[in-house]
């Protein structure tokens, strides 16, 4: 067994799933429920766009070789119209944004740079061939790619999809995840626990996450400390696409995650990762089927999915691509860590500014203090401090 650096262990899951990707199926679905998913497709433009010469501002269509000068308006064009007719030398139509340029014209004057007399503007711009106008074929030309297959789509796409006339897209099938919580101190949410036990919040986080990254989660009942009970519910598991279990992974003696995968013939890559929280972390496949044991700690389980089971079900997911959500901020007070492992803090970032402020928490089980966080500090292994006003890398929620 391997314990890797963070950025080798990552590194690996995304090379191991992306040479082993399984035939996907396909779906066809609407505009309506196109968002989030990953397109099977490459789309195309049905023509150029724009289709036609346009004005970006509204202004004055006129020629530019006649500039700075007096013009005579002859007449407008607004959006969803067009000027019968043509724009000749000392002449200019009045143009609103979005609306096609008139032949003749080759550069718009913003309203705010002329003085409009009866039927007569002046101004004292000086030529600028082109000035304020979108040029047909200058945002995409017809045939070129809008969307490339395995893209996952997003409010943009979905009107880049709309704006080539798609009410229907087709679509990867959403992978089916299973989601195994093991450990005899887990009850259900709705039960009131012994001093002894906890409520079962993990299974429900990596649903969550399971959905925010484009799977369909399948919560399996708790699995007790049995290694019968192990067994039988990680082989119903495998039935799925991808199997996250949470808790047993550890070294004692009643951690039985390991030794069930190896009975049943897994392959494993790692089982640790020089992080915390999270280093006591698996990950392998039975046949053609990955799986992550995860850490049982709530902040262990999030941190490690986000890490490296987000990123092998995207690809799973036919995502071309993965990419860690992650950002430089100002430190608002000192930080120090103990060297030796990336270290992943909860903390807040603020809004309108790149400044974070570590959370105080009281541990990987603290689930308040990461339900208040916004995103995690990321502690470089081979720094011991920062100071207030320092950037350090910060990974988003």
């Amino acid at each position: 067994m391997a314990v890797l650096e963070f950025p080798v262990a990552r590194q690996l899951v995304i090379e191991k799933v992306s040479a082993q990707i399984p035939t996907l199926q396909i779906e066809l679905v609407s505009l309506l429920e196109a968002s989030g998913r990953v397109l099977a497709e490459p789309i195309f433009a049905d023509r150029d766009y724009p289709p036609l010469d346009r004005s970006i501002r509204d202004g004055f269509a006129i020629i530019s070789s006649c500039l700075p000068g007096t013009f005579q308006v002859i007449g407008e064009v607004q959006a969803g119209s067009q000027f019968v007719g043509e724009v000749g030398p000392g002449q200019a139509v009045e143009i609103m944004t979005g609306a096609p340029v008139p032949a003749g014209a080759d550069q718009v004057v913003m309203v705010e740079h002329v003085e409009l007399d009866g039927g007569v503007i002046r101004t004292t711009r000086p030529a600028a061939p082109g000035e304020f106008i979108n040029h047909r074929g200058t945002e995409i030309k017809k045939s070129q790619t809008v969307l490339a297959a395995g893209s996952r789509l997003n409010y943009a796409s979905v009107a880049a999809l709309a704006t080539v006339g798609l009410d229907k897209v087709r679509v990867f099938r959403k992978p089916r995840v299973a989601i195994l919580a093991t450990g005899d101190e887990i009850v259900g949410v709705t039960e009131q626990p012994a001093p002894h036990q906890i409520r079962n919040s993990n299974s429900y986080s990596i649903a969550a996450q399971v959905i925010r990254a484009g799977g369909i989660p399948h919560i399996f009942p708790v699995v007790g400390d049995s290694i019968e009970k192990t067994r039988e519910a990680i082989t119903e598991g495998l039935r799925y696409d991808y199997l996250l279990l949470s808790g047993g992974v550890s070294a004692g003696k009643y951690d039985f995650v390991e030794p069930v995968m190896a009975e049943l013939g897994a392959e494993f890559f790692f089982d640790g990762v020089l992080i915390q929280p999270g280093k006591p972390l698996v990950f392998g496949k039975v046949d053609d089927k990955f799986f992550f044991g995860l850490p049982g700690n709530p902040a262990s389980t999030m941190v490690t999915f986000e890490l490296f089971a987000r990123p092998a079900l995207e690809l799973l997911s036919g995502q071309n691509g993965t990419y860690l959500p992650s950002v430089e901020a100002e430190l608002t007070k000192p930080f120090r860590h103990k060297t030796g492992l990336t270290r992943f803090l909860p903390a807040c970032l603020s809004s309108g500014e790149a400044k974070v402020t570590p959370l105080g928490w009281q541990g990987s089980s603290d689930v308040v203090a990461l339900s208040r966080a916004n995103c995690f500090l990321v502690a470089d292994p081979n720094r011991e401090n920062w100071r207030t006003g320092d950037r350090i890398q910060v990974l988003l929620q």
